[in-house]
């Protein structure tokens, strides 16, 4: 599937405040092809790399805000855990509820941030594959600096996201059963097969691995492969997905 198809299809099925976050592929797409045919190459370039900067500081204002929003978020968590486990539930309905609720925002809250991830990725890559095609269709040079200043952005520095991702998943290994996990994420798939975050981590998974897999054009401007960890809550969203996964 060619990228901006693929990108297209993300977008619808990201959450819809979303939506307006991502790269405007298709307008780039169209002015790449303008420039490409225009006699006032100067100007039209000029106008191209003004693009590029508006989409990266929509990028960075975006991804910082989710970021701040993620980092408290995951405090509090840790936070509920540690009460329900210290405190003396009047009985144990109480306590199994809570951890009922705990349980379902510890996958909300995970399936969030891998969007986030798939955020970055899949911006990153729009943007490399809009500065191979402006270079290829014009003989200019701007995809290598452009580049090297889109690495240096907040929306490309993943770390912070990526590790609580994993102390998530660890704290999902930790505090509930294997077996528990896979019924609850069985349940999950079931309840939001036409929408929700689980549906949207599904695809945001498989977009991740399909755009980092190995290739025979990989370049240095590749994102490097994905290889998804061997964790339960992993395994079930792919094998509990209610959408086609190709």
């Amino acid at each position: 599937m060619k990228f901006g198809k693929r990108l297209k299809q993300h977008v619808e099925e990201t959450l819809p405040g979303w939506r307006d976050m991502y790269l405007n592929y298709k307008d780039l797409k169209k002015l790449v092809k303008m420039i490409s045919s225009s006699i006032e190459y100067g100007k039209s370039e000029a106008e191209f790399v003004y693009l590029l900067n508006n989409e990266i500081e929509k990028f960075n204002v975006f991804f910082m805000e989710q970021e701040e929003d993620y980092i408290i978020r995951h405090k509090e968590l840790q936070q509920r855990i540690k009460k329900v486990n210290e405190s003396e539930a009047s009985s144990q309905g109480e306590y199994e509820e809570e951890m009922a609720r705990i349980r379902k925002d510890i996958v909300d809250f995970h399936g969030e941030m891998v969007l986030l991830v798939n955020y970055s990725n899949i911006n990153y890559t729009g943007m490399a594959k809009i500065l191979k095609k402006y270079d290829k269709r014009t003989g200019g040079l701007l995809r290598l600096p452009f580049i090297q200043k889109v690495l240096e952005q907040p929306f490309f520095t993943t770390e912070l996201v990526s590790k609580l991702v994993k102390e998530c998943e660890t704290t999902m290994d930790e505090l509930f059963p294997t077996m528990m996990v896979a019924v609850e994420m069985k349940e999950a798939a079931t309840m939001m097969a036409g929408e929700g975050i689980f549906r949207n981590t599904v695809a945001a998974l498989m977009t991740m691995k399909e755009i980092r897999k190995g290739s025979s054009t990989k370049s240095h401007f590749s994102l490097p492969t994905l290889n998804l960890p061997d964790n339960e809550l992993i395994r079930s969203f792919q094998l509990n997905s209610p959408i086609p996964i190709i």
